[in-house]
């Protein structure tokens, strides 16, 4: 595949979360599979962060080991809220990712991926040239998530009356405390009974390998951080009863333990009031 143009708005970690996808993929032992994350990785040509990471030795081997971990949880997380009703999911920020066209979708399932124009249309743009058809009625909502982007999702066919699956997967941290509130607020205001909402949870203790520092800069260089460790009681202070899994314990369950121990961990909320 000839490499695109990658617009300023199309992230490092969009991409690199693209070549971790692809990596995993390949393996015959795979959490998940991705058939057109190595669309993007040619596509995105010399643009690509990074150099592939090695064996276990690797520093960089416990990141990507999380960024495997996680997006097999978060797809477990949105087949699971399917099957409890939900017919609506929500991917904010939703970059690179590919699980319109790569979950088994139950019938009547609209998914709405929003994220910045220019990242939606460099997407577009690799999905078309690889023939990828949606399994679910796929609708891209163009928006800066730092904005009030709830009009433009209502605009697009939302519904909020009705329960929805809302993922929000490595975003908060790059947010202001204030942006992820104003963020929250939204999705919650947006969110009827039984709605569902996963994201991660930060670690008290969790920093990367201080080896693989230098090869991360790019990325921590625009964390924020969020809310922290203090987002699960935001949520429960706001109608969301909540449920937190330890990330080396899902590991372990998938049969893929984590190389080093941490305290980071997802986080999933059903909403109640």
């Amino acid at each position: 595949m000839v490499a695109f143009p990658v617009p300023e708005g199309v992230g490092r970690t969009a991409l690199g979360m693209a070549r971790v996808r692809a990596e995993e993929s390949g393996r015959p032992d795979r959490l998940f599979d991705d058939p057109y994350a190595q669309a993007f990785v040619a596509a995105a040509g010399d643009a690509l962060p990074g150099g592939a990471v090695g064996g276990s030795e690797d520093p960089m081997a416990a990141v990507v080991h999380a960024a495997v971990v996680r997006t097999r949880y978060f797809d477990d997380f949105l087949m699971d809220a399917c099957a409890s009703g939900c017919r609506q999911v929500v991917v904010l920020a939703a970059g690179l990712d590919t699980r319109a066209f790569r979950l088994p979708w139950p019938a009547g399932v609209s998914l709405f991926e929003a994220d910045l124009p220019a990242v939606l249309a460099f997407k577009e743009q690799v999905l078309t040239g690889a023939g990828a058809v949606p399994r679910c009625h796929r609708v891209t909502v163009p928006a800066d998530l730092r904005d009030d982007w709830r009009p433009r999702l209502i605009t697009a066919g939302f519904r909020p009356a009705e329960p929805a699956a809302w993922l929000i997967e490595g975003l908060l941290i790059y947010l202001t405390v204030d942006q992820a509130t104003a963020l929250l607020e939204t999705v919650t205001e947006l969110s009827a009974a039984d709605s569902r909402l996963a994201c991660e949870r930060s670690g008290r203790r969790q920093r990367p390998p201080e080896a693989a520092m230098p090869r991360l800069a790019p990325f921590t260089e625009m964390w924020k951080g969020g809310l922290g460790p203090a987002l699960p009681r935001w949520l429960a202070g706001h109608g969301w009863q909540v449920r937190v899994d330890d990330r080396d314990r899902i590991a372990d369950a998938y049969g893929r333990p984590s190389p080093i121990a941490s305290d980071g961990g997802y986080l999933t909320s059903v909403r109640t009031a």
